[in-house]
């Protein structure tokens, strides 16, 4: 009997010790590190399996060159670089691995809170290069966070997280999430509102932990971001595309933002004449002192990471063996 063939697409490079320790006895597991689709060319075509992470898309173009292949596990929570329609078209489940970072990003989420609402990274930024005088007036006036509203765009499992974590520093939660289940407000102890606007309105923070979809588009856009109070900070740990970040760069410099904390961009690395990362690297602009950003890495740690390859190395089992796959996100369990 042939051994099956599962290919990693992007992200990870050799040595593949978990995706071999689960798969070895029965497939043989290769990494393409891919950085963008063109360059899978026909290396997918004989896929009995795909492990998918961020890097790339997998459009329907490559999809329907697949001859046999029995599960795309996206290895992350986005699912929005797969396309779910083509796969659903040719009989692919398409998974995902939920999980994974619950932990991780909640806690990069409420770390940007608190070195933007407390002013450690503006108090740095300043003093780092001599700008501003030894005293805690140069970061004034700030409010402490006890009793202050933190707003939750999504309250999946990251969101829930995330809001945990900000009701133990004393904050009171608020969350709009039209998808959320009655009595998840109850549930947790926490606000629910009813309307978008109702949030933005009267949260001092923030924080974005939607999937990108398009309904959620630059959910977060000139307009949207209008309505945050004044002196509010924006944080956006989700999927970059949910935020329209030339619009915070543009809330920051009239002064209607305090700060923003960016951990994910639509365009991955971006371009070395984006207008943002040029603000945020200059000096002289305030963005300088009050954006934070990060390099797709609020997942991130080494527990995380194993994770994300140990469970979708074992859902590539599962498919492969003919067991049934877990969260499987195209409709076709």
């Amino acid at each position: 009997m042939s051994r099956f063939r599962v290919f990693v697409t992007d992200f990870i490079h050799p040595p593949l010790v978990h995706e071999e320790r689960i798969l070895g006895d029965l497939a043989d597991v290769t990494a393409l590190q891919a950085c963008g689709e063109s360059e899978l060319g026909d290396r997918l075509d004989d896929a009995d399996a795909i492990m998918l992470y961020h890097f790339i898309t997998l459009s329907a173009k490559t999809i329907d060159r697949l001859r046999h292949c029995k599960l795309i596990v996206r290895c992350g929570v986005g699912i929005d670089n797969v396309d779910l329609a083509a796969a659903r078209a040719r009989g692919i489940p398409v998974a995902n691995v939920p999980d994974y970072g619950s932990e991780e990003v909640a806690d990069s989420a409420i770390g940007m809170l608190l070195t933007l609402a407390r002013g450690i990274h503006y108090a740095n930024s300043r003093l780092q290069r001599g700008a501003g005088p030894w005293t805690y007036e140069q970061v004034a006036p700030l409010q402490r966070l006890r009793g202050r509203i933190f707003g939750i765009v999504g309250v999946g499992r990251i969101g829930i997280a995330t809001a945990l974590r900000a009701k133990a520093l004393g904050m009171r939660v608020l969350y709009f999430d039209p998808f959320a289940p009655e009595g998840t407000d109850k549930a947790l102890g926490i606000e629910h509102a009813e309307h978008l606007e109702d949030l933005l309105s009267v949260a001092d923070v923030v924080s974005m932990h939607c999937p990108r979809t398009p309904e959620t588009h630059h959910l977060l856009n000139d307009e949207t971001i209008a309505r945050m109070k004044k002196g509010s900070y924006l944080i956006n740990t989700a999927r970059g595309a949910v935020v329209d970040v030339y619009a915070v760069l543009r809330a920051i410099e009239s002064g209607h933002l305090a700060g923003a904390g960016i951990d994910v961009l639509e365009t991955e690395p971006p371009a070395a004449n984006d207008p943002l990362i040029a603000a945020w690297r200059n000096p002289e602009h305030p963005a300088h002192d009050r954006i934070i950003i990060n390099p797709h890495s609020a997942f991130y740690s080494e527990q995380g990471l194993d994770d994300m390859r140990i469970k979708g190395s074992q859902n590539c089992r599962r498919a492969l063996t003919g067991q049934r796959i877990r969260n499987v996100v195209n409709g076709m369990q």
